[in-house]
């Protein structure tokens, strides 16, 4: 027997085995809820740190480190390496909306509901809201975002679709982004719907897929929650292993949807670099004070003041952080820059790439080929909280650094390749691949040149 015969083989016992111990999933599920509300709740109950504390002797610190720099990079970096088995799993989230929606109005999804848009919109608003309230610096701003959603979780699972997961499926703010990541995953759960029509055996009873998806025609791992209910399935479903780039490079058969795309290149990566750099960005700085001098030279000097509430802009004068109006405006026009001004460059040069090869349906594939470069930004963006929390607490961490330089590379590298792996299929003149190619180079240089700035340009 091949090894790749005996992965597999093993990946569809441990697939079965989970179909198979749905109550022990579900117990995992109910703990995993229960410190997700610790970890979230308790903090905000409690006084803020002093500038003295520290993570080991204070609880708000403590948590911030095992949810920001710990929860939230690694669930990340999870879906790369499992699938959204996260989100089928584990998600508190997913779990109370499923949990909900059994005891609710079991309503049809509305077709407002099913508009495509809501997980980039949801990702952006949050992002941005995120910024503006310090979200991971302190607890009230994590309550109140994070907490919202659940709330919001749980009465979509309430009015909606009775045992079903509505939320996860068309609203989640990290839905759309983790559909990105899982087409990388290496493992997936590998539907034969051939064998599915086929199979006239004794079946097993019909699996309830909370995410709502036809499993008969599932293709890839990006929609699958990876809960493994319906392993097994007509002997068609099965977890197996595949490549990595498999996915992606199917997308040319499998055409992507635009909102995929606009959430990659507007979202994951021009909005999230604007988000994780400002606070860091000599431009920020110069933009906050040429519009401070204005408004000064005007006598208009209400922005100027840091009156407003703790859940509208950060107002916390008893530890010197609050953002005036002014901060506020410059935070919002800075992120909508970056989101703007990287996003549209990313989409004309991929667009440029793609009439080059005279195949304009080639642009959400090349756009989908900095998938590895965007989950990398994100990951190098909120494992930079985890960094400083450790430093925080005097940990030198000098090799920091050159694990940053070798991920981004690696991601540059990973992306390049894939881009050229579409373009080298193409029928046209080497000419016009080389110059395309170009294109898709220029497109990963600029999004690695933003996170060198970051890291090291602007140190």
């Amino acid at each position: 027997m091949s090894s790749l015969s005996l992965r597999n083989r093993l990946l569809q016992q441990l697939g079965d085995g989970m179909r198979r111990h749905a109550g022990l999933i579900r117990v995992m599920q109910w703990a995993v809820v229960l410190f997700y509300a610790l970890l979230l709740v308790l903090p905000a109950l409690l006084p803020l740190p002093d500038s003295q504390a520290r993570m080991l002797d204070n609880l708000t610190l403590f948590a911030q480190f095992l949810f920001w720099g710990i929860w939230w990079p690694f669930v990340l970096l999870s879906i790369v390496l499992f699938g959204r088995l996260w989100c089928g799993v584990l998600c508190p989230e997913g779990s109370l909306s499923e949990w909900a929606s059994q005891y609710g109005k079991g309503m049809g999804v509305p077709r407002w509901v099913r508009w495509g848009g809501w997980p980039a919109l949801a990702f952006c608003l949050t992002t941005v809201y995120g910024q503006l309230i310090s979200v991971y610096d302190y607890a009230q701003a994590a309550l109140l975002i994070l907490g919202g959603s659940t709330v919001a979780a749980v009465v979509v699972g309430l009015l909606f679709a009775r045992g079903k997961r509505v939320w996860c499926r068309y609203l989640c703010p990290v839905s759309g982004v983790f559909a990105l990541l899982a087409r990388l995953a290496p493992v997936h759960f590998h539907v034969d719907e051939q064998r599915w029509k086929e199979n006239t055996a004794a079946r097993l009873p019909p699996p309830n897929c909370a995410p709502l998806l036809d499993i008969r025609r599932m293709q890839g791992a990006s929609d699958c929650h990876a809960c493994g209910r319906c392993s097994g399935q007509r002997g068609a479903v099965q977890l197996i292993a595949r490549s990595s780039n498999e996915e992606i490079l199917h997308s040319i058969t499998h055409t992507p949807s635009p909102w995929d795309s606009r959430l990659l290149l507007f979202g994951v990566i021009g909005l999230a670099m604007g988000a994780f750099q400002w606070t860091v960005s000599p431009w920020f700085i110069a933009l906050k004070q040429y519009l401070a001098q204005w408004l000064v030279e005007h006598d208009i000097l209400w922005p100027l003041h840091d009156n407003a509430p703790w859940w509208l802009l950060t107002h916390y004068p008893q530890l010197n952080d609050s953002f005036s109006w002014l901060d506020g405006f410059s935070i919002l026009l800075y992120l909508s820059a970056s989101a703007l001004i990287l996003g549209t460059g990313l989409w004309l040069l991929l667009r440029l790439a793609a009439r080059l090869v005279g195949q304009a349906e080639m642009f959400g594939p090349l756009s989908l080929a900095l998938t590895p470069l965007g989950g990398a930004g994100l990951f190098l963006g909120l494992s930079a909280t985890t960094v400083k929390l450790l430093r925080y607490e005097g940990l030198l961490l000098e090799w920091v650094q050159p694990a940053r330089a070798a991920l981004l590379i690696a991601a540059m590298l990973w992306s390049a390749w894939l881009g050229g792996k579409l373009l080298a299929g193409q029928k046209t003149s080497l000419f016009r691949r080389g110059v395309a190619g170009a294109c898709l180079l220029a497109a990963i240089s600029v999004v690695g040149y933003g996170w060198w700035l970051q890291f090291w340009g602007w140190l």
